[in-house]
């Protein structure tokens, strides 16, 4: 069934103008409550792990459909490093992994971490026209964390496949808002809790059948097995042939907050919550006398003490790069927008009586 924005905004508890989605989302009730649940069950000695089991099949369903790909090829896990780790330790020695200066640490370190590799840092401008015939494999955030620049997906791939280089597509701070289509990606990570409005404790591995037949199951346990409860006890090895393998064993209330959230997300539709997301963010851009932009994330300079201001006046925002990060998203109402840029244009005016910092 499909909703409007305005019909899903129902769904959403918060008693504050919240701009902090790229920190953690916001749950829909039907997901809050289902989490909830889950821990009144185990509490009474209820629960069974079944339910987490059918949460997991749901958000992994949901998930796949979000990105235009089969479930087959999706893994679910507790964290976006662990996956990415996969993919280091999938690479021969000397190979050269090229990776955005300033880019999320999770992306970053599993590379770093993993002895012999030749890790490039570039700044994310450049980063389509440094591939060349030496680049292996090519790791970026779709979204910046800190600021919401967004990477250009298309000339990426095509600049990848010409010269033969593997690509490794960090979605977290993308799906959810961003049409991400899952084939313009090798392998596609993307964690659960900020844009696709899980508790935190769920992770999603996507790629190609090639890429991701080239990972180790490192990680292998019970819950990548070919037949789940079939494979708790004994030898021999026995994991599902498909994306299942790179599975962990699920946070249960994580997932089963999960899954109702990714489904009210795909009842309101990615192309839906894009635009509304990004007007929102452009017009706080237009009362902040800033430049329009295409991201769901607006990032600009203010004094010291900006964002526990706002916090006391109930907008909450974050710091990030040393700058105050917003985030818009389906959470967020024009009334939020303008209460939040009512408080900050004095600030950046600088008539408050503090003092702002040259950008």
């Amino acid at each position: 069934m499909s909703i409007s924005v305005r019909e899903a905004q129902r769904e959403f508890a918060a008693d504050v103008a919240y701009l902090n989605t790229a920190t953690y989302g916001l749950p829909p009730r039907a997901a809050h409550e289902a989490a909830l649940a889950a821990e009144r069950g185990r509490a009474a000695g209820l629960m069974t792990a079944h339910a987490a089991d059918a949460a997991v099949t749901r958000s992994r369903e949901a998930f796949a459909r979000l990105i235009g790909l089969p479930a087959s090829r999706v893994a679910c896990g507790p964290q976006v490093s662990y996956f990415v780790g996969l993919v280091a330790a999938s690479l021969p020695d000397g190979a050269r992994v090229l990776v955005a200066e300033g880019d999320f640490t999770s992306l970053l370190f599993p590379f770093l971490a993993r002895p012999g590799l030749d890790v490039r840092a570039v700044p994310l401008e450049e980063i389509v026209d440094r591939i060349d015939a030496r680049t292996d494999v090519v790791a970026v955030s779709v979204v910046q964390s800190a600021d919401g620049r967004i990477v250009p997906m298309d000339d990426l791939a095509r600049a990848a496949r010409a010269h033969g280089a593997r690509v490794l597509l960090d979605a977290t701070q993308a799906i959810g808002w961003l049409p991400v289509p899952g084939d313009r990606a090798d392998w596609l990570v993307c964690g659960g809790y900020k844009w696709l409005l899980g508790p935190r404790g769920t992770a999603f591995l996507a790629g190609s059948e090639e890429a991701l037949a080239d990972l180790p199951p490192i990680g292998a346990g019970w819950y990548g097995g070919a037949d789940i409860w079939d494979s708790i006890y004994g030898t021999p090895l026995r994991l599902s042939a498909d994306a299942r393998r790179f599975d962990l064993s699920p946070a249960w209330a994580s997932w089963i907050g999960q899954a109702p959230a990714l489904e009210l997300l795909e009842s309101v539709g990615v192309p839906a919550i894009h635009a509304h997301d990004v007007a929102l963010a452009r017009r706080f851009q237009a009362a902040l006398g800033l430049p329009p932009g295409d991201s769901a994330i607006v990032s600009l300079p203010v004094p010291d003490g900006t964002a526990e201001r706002l916090r006391d006046a109930g907008v909450i925002a974050s710091v990030r790069a040393g700058r105050l990060r917003c985030a818009f998203h389906l959470t967020t109402t024009e009334d939020d927008v303008d209460r939040a840029s009512a408080l900050l244009a004095p600030v950046l005016a600088g008539t408050d009586g503090g003092t702002v910092p040259t950008a």
